[in-house]
């Protein structure tokens, strides 16, 4: 683990257009040498990145920088609200823009106190586990990934506040004191349920703040069946835009005349008129183009109406599981439904990263606010990765990047500045007469 002497170039550029956001220089220091160990310290939590700082005179205790990034006055909404307009600008007018939206499951394995921390069963690993459900929004085009919201869902506790409740009634409560206590147990029960909001909710919520934002005009929506619902796709419309979302294969069609689910109908035209399905070549998010096999029909939803429904496969003798996009531009081919919705990956990508890279996982910090600033923070420290300056690396290392600059190469290179401003503070003090062992006191107390 290297020691941070000081905030690397790249960072304080980076952080700049938000410096009127901060009260005080020192917070804001503060806050940059945290997103600075988010990027680079081993340890992301607050007490590993202090503990790797190194100061030019007595630097702040713990306490100090941890009340200056999770407690000072600055507003954590605002912060992502500048980011948003900031990097608008670097999406528009180079291709296809599409903002994805998903959720994930933070782990949290060692903090059953944190903020929206609960103990379910986690579905990816097939195990139970603790863990934050939040749900993202994320822009992309085909050469940045951006994470433009983040918010936590709160446990539903109302199925055990329900069984608490039912335990522990009573015919009758003959004390004033019993009665006080039971009727604020029931008015808590009813807040928590008013106050639960579905995942699907919080993804309307998200949506309609970003439209009337107005930074991503361009910007159609990708996403899947788990945040599909007839609110968000009317939300959509009614801007003006377009969306692409996978539905389950459960779902009825009017096909024929008849109701029938999509799954039956994908095996009705695979066995008797494969002819049907076109072969495409699709250049996807990344650059990367495939093959693939696909029908495609306006058809009729309940509740959706008149819909344009894709059946894809990546196979050429369809043997494999197809895949049913559904889109609400019926003009649409399904070339464009399907590289349009390559970019609903993007959230995956996002995701992934901000766990690895940003330390979206390491926060052990407890209430909502200090939470909910970690998340900003996170957001902003991967795009503040994106955006920092490197060359194509010639290492052995990075040959299998083949020409390309990878998020390693950028983790790299930030990591290089912090290395060089650790020589340079080395290279004062030997200059001023100190010794090894002071100058490794000085980087390194004991």
């Amino acid at each position: 683990m290297l020691p941070v002497v000081g905030v690397p170039k790249t960072v304080q550029q980076q952080m700049r257009p938000y410096r009127d956001l901060f009260r005080r220089s020192e917070g804001f220091e503060y806050v940059s040498r945290y997103i600075t160990g988010l990027l680079t310290s081993p340890n992301k939590t607050l007490q590993g990145i202090h503990a790797a700082q190194v100061w030019e005179d007595d630097g702040p205790s713990y306490r100090a920088m941890h009340e200056a990034v999770f407690e000072a006055g600055w507003n954590a909404e605002e912060l992502l609200l500048r980011h948003r307009r900031l990097i608008a600008p670097e999406h528009r007018n180079r291709g296809r823009e599409v903002i994805s939206l998903d959720w994930t499951l933070v782990h949290h394995e060692r903090g059953p106190h944190i903020y929206g921390v609960t103990k379910s069963y986690d579905y990816v690993e097939r195990r139970m586990a603790q863990f934050q459900t939040t749900v993202t929004a994320v822009v992309a085009n085909r050469q940045l990934i951006d994470g433009i919201d983040a918010r936590i869902q709160e446990p539903d506790v109302s199925k055990e506040e329900e069984e608490y409740l039912q335990a522990t009634v009573q015919a009758s409560y003959e004390q004033m004191e019993q009665a006080r206590t039971r009727l604020l147990e029931l008015l808590h029960h009813v807040q928590h349920r008013l106050a639960y909001k579905k995942r699907t909710e919080i993804v309307v919520e998200m949506v309609k703040q970003l439209e009337e934002e107005g930074n991503f005009p361009q910007a159609d929506y990708a996403f899947d069946n788990g945040v599909l619902t007839i609110d968000l796709t009317r939300l959509i419309e009614s801007k003006g835009k377009h969306w692409v979302s996978e539905i389950e294969s459960s779902r009825l069609i009017l096909w024929h005349e008849a109701w029938r689910r999509v799954d039956d109908v994908a095996t009705e035209l695979r066995q008797h008129h494969p002819e049907s399905f076109r072969r495409l070549s699709v250049r996807c998010r990344n650059g990367e183009t495939k093959e693939f096999w696909a029908f495609t029909k306006t058809v009729r939803l309940k509740k959706y109406a008149r819909k344009r429904l894709a059946l894809v496969h990546e196979r050429a003798d369809l043997s494999d599981t197809p895949r049913f996009l559904l889109t609400d531009a019926v003009h649409w081919e399904s070339r464009r439904m399907i590289e349009t919705w390559s970019f609903r990956w993007a959230a995956e990508v996002f995701h992934e990263f901000s766990k690895q890279g940003c330390g979206l996982e390491a926060a052990q910090v407890r209430n909502e606010e200090a939470v909910n600033r970690h998340l900003r923070l996170s957001c902003l420290a991967q795009s503040i990765l994106q955006r920092t300056p490197t060359v194509v690396s010639t290492s052995e290392q990075f040959a299998f990047a083949k020409g390309t600059i990878t998020f390693g190469q950028r983790c790299r290179a930030l990591t290089r500045e912090v290395f060089h401003s650790l020589l340079s503070v080395a290279q004062r003090l030997f200059a001023g007469g100190y010794s090894c062992d002071q100058v490794t006191e000085a980087l390194m107390p004991a």
